[in-house]
């Protein structure tokens, strides 16, 4: 019974370190991973799959958080944005966050188990890249780079579990994965810009410099001509090229949003990035009801 009482004291601790309560990166790491699956799959994917790639998403994007507040808990604490974070209170200990971390990434592993071996190998790679994204603000340039490799790979894994390998089309929206992140995650990284430069971490938005709104609307045009390339190559019709027009319209917005630099547009740019992935799956999801595969 007390470890039961004790237990449920330290849940919405572990939920606050999992970030659930603030689910858009959950969906910055879903949106992907579903175009991915129905262009895999010329349309609807199999429904195992599909639950799988989903449970798979929110487990790892919140053991990513874990590790995440784990490797910046020396930091955080001088961020106005993360200083109540629990990791930097001392509400959950580095022992708990740890383990926490563990059990979610091993659940994530048995999931895929069922599926083809191909996405058993590929997960080592993606185990590796979420686990060290967190350290490499210390080292690189763009951080955020990395960060589109990491939030992406469920593409090449979702490639992998419906067609047994990984075609072109596939590094090539993982590339278009890293474009989009740097973009997003710039807008996010102009937030807490002036802490960052304190803290002396580095980040796309510092390394930009006066670039800074130029270079996020350049990665959106990128992030956008790979995905019309990958439609042209996957024989998509016009539905799906008017989605990728709705979602440069969103980016146009954001552009709206972030020339002042000023740190609550620039959040709202970041978390409005949602609606891009959403547009592009909605798109997607739209021609392949209108122009099914042959």
């Amino acid at each position: 019974m007390n470890t039961s009482v004790a237990l449920s004291n330290r849940l919405p601790l572990y939920l606050r370190l999992m970030r659930l309560d603030k689910p858009i990166g959950i969906l910055l790491l879903l949106w992907p991973t579903l175009w991915a699956l129905w262009l895999a799959a010329d349309g609807i994917p199999p429904l195992d799959v599909l639950v799988i790639f989903v449970l798979g998403t929110v487990l790892m994007r919140s053991a990513g958080c874990v590790i995440n507040d784990y490797a910046d808990r020396d930091f955080d604490g001088h961020v106005e944005r993360t200083k109540q974070r629990p990791l930097v209170t001392r509400a959950v200990s580095v022992r708990e966050a740890l383990m926490l971390a563990s059990g979610l990434a091993a659940v994530s592993f048995l999931l895929i188990l069922p599926l083809d071996p191909l996405v058993i190998w590929l997960s080592v790679p993606a185990l590796f890249l979420a686990a060290s994204y967190p350290f490499m603000k210390r080292f690189f340039a763009i951080p955020q780079a990395y960060l589109g490799i990491a939030f992406g790979f469920g593409i090449p894994m979702g490639f992998a579990a419906v067609q047994g390998e990984v075609p072109t089309a596939a590094w090539l929206l993982l590339l278009a994965n890293v474009f989009w992140a740097i973009a997003y995650d710039t807008e996010y990284a102009m937030v807490d810009r002036p802490d960052d430069l304190k803290i002396g971490i580095k980040t796309s938005a510092i390394t930009f410099g006066r670039f800074d709104v130029a270079a996020v609307m350049l990665c959106y045009a990128a992030t956008f001509g790979l995905i019309a390339l990958v439609g042209v190559e996957s024989g998509r019709g016009a539905f799906f090229f008017a989605g990728i027009a709705v979602a440069a319209g969103i980016a146009v917005y954001h552009y709206l949003l972030i020339r002042g630099r000023e740190r609550a547009p620039c959040f709202k740019a970041f978390l409005h990035n949602n609606w891009v992935g959403f547009a592009l799956f909605a798109a997607l999801v739209t021609d392949y009801v209108a122009f099914p595969a042959a």
